[in-house]
């Protein structure tokens, strides 16, 4: 267990120093390789088993190939080889870096720039988002993305190592990029968003816990509980109620999409958000890390007593 507090915190370590990679980023190529394989799989009209055998495709070999080097290689090395990926699905200082992207021109009342920024990183369509509404996708996006490309990580590497590390990015990336509800991704996409799903259930929790206990602890709780459920994803209700409550702000509520207005629940509570709520929702994210950090330590030391 030491050994996994230890990867944990040089990968964090690693990515708060170095950030992604700006080039040659491994969850790039992969989704490059999943884009050629979705154009050569997914004939109209879309099936289910195809989309699984792409998923399938795409999976084993990586899985299978670090299975047999982390076998080959010894432990030392293996150790860095856990710390470098580890660092490389991990995204926390991305997060916070387009997270300001958006909260700077934001709270200098620079709104075309802050709409230009929110949209890189949500699927809404940002042109007619007002101040609030900028500043609600923006938080909405670091509370989200926090489990997804963070929490998530970590844990399936506490869980089941490299192996559990790459099987969820990888389901993650493929989630993201055929998880849509259209024609082209309703059936080819569903065995991966499903997989996803059930890959993100106890991360999700253990997130929304996270919030709660790095942030206003009891709001929170009352948020995750009674306004969890009402969201669309299972997964991303507890997050978003949990962080929406720790941070003491109104989230969701109506929001434009590219097929128009979606109605969406509204989840916390109290005043809307601003640029001020972006950089509060990044802080409770680096607070969970560390809380996260300090926990493996502290299973470690009793581990060895």
């Amino acid at each position: 267990m030491i050994e996994s507090a230890v990867i944990c915190l040089v990968a964090v370590l690693l990515d708060h120093g170095l950030g992604e990679p700006r080039r040659w980023h491994p969850v790039v190529g992969f989704g490059n390789l999943a884009a050629r394989v979705e154009q050569r799989l997914n004939s109209r009209p879309g099936s289910v088993a195809r989309g699984a055998l792409g998923l399938g495709l795409l999976t084993v070999p990586f899985l299978v190939l670090v299975w047999l080097v982390t076998l080959w290689l010894p432990e030392p090395f293996s150790w860095l080889l856990e710390v470098i990926l580890l660092w490389l699905t991990i995204s926390l200082r991305g997060l916070a870096e387009h997270g300001r992207a958006v909260a700077m021109p934001l709270g200098q009342g620079n709104l075309e720039a802050a709409r230009e920024a929110v949209g890189r990183i949500v699927s809404r369509n940002p042109k007619t988002l007002s101040e609030a509404g900028i500043a609600t996708a923006a938080t909405e996006s670091m509370l989200e993305n926090g489990a997804d490309a963070v929490f998530a990580s970590l844990s399936w590497f506490v869980i089941a190592g490299l192996p559990g590390l790459l099987l969820h990015r990888m389901v993650n990336t493929l989630d993201a990029m055929w998880g849509y509800r259209n024609e082209r991704f309703l059936h080819f996409g569903r065995f991966a968003a499903r997989l996803d799903d059930v890959m993100n259930w106890i991360p999700a929790r253990l997130t929304a816990a996270t919030y709660a206990l790095v942030g206003k602890t009891s709001l929170a709780w009352q948020c995750w509980r009674r306004q969890g459920g009402q969201w669309e994803s299972p997964n991303a209700g507890p997050v978003m109620a949990s962080g929406a409550g720790a941070l003491g702000v109104s989230l969701g509520g109506p929001a434009p999409y590219s097929e128009g207005m979606r109605e969406r629940p509204v989840l916390g509570g109290g005043p809307e958000p601003t640029a001020d709520t972006i950089e509060a929702a990044i802080a409770l994210v680096y607070r969970g890390v560390a809380l996260w950090v300090a926990v493996l330590f502290a299973i470690a030391l009793l581990d060895l007593t």
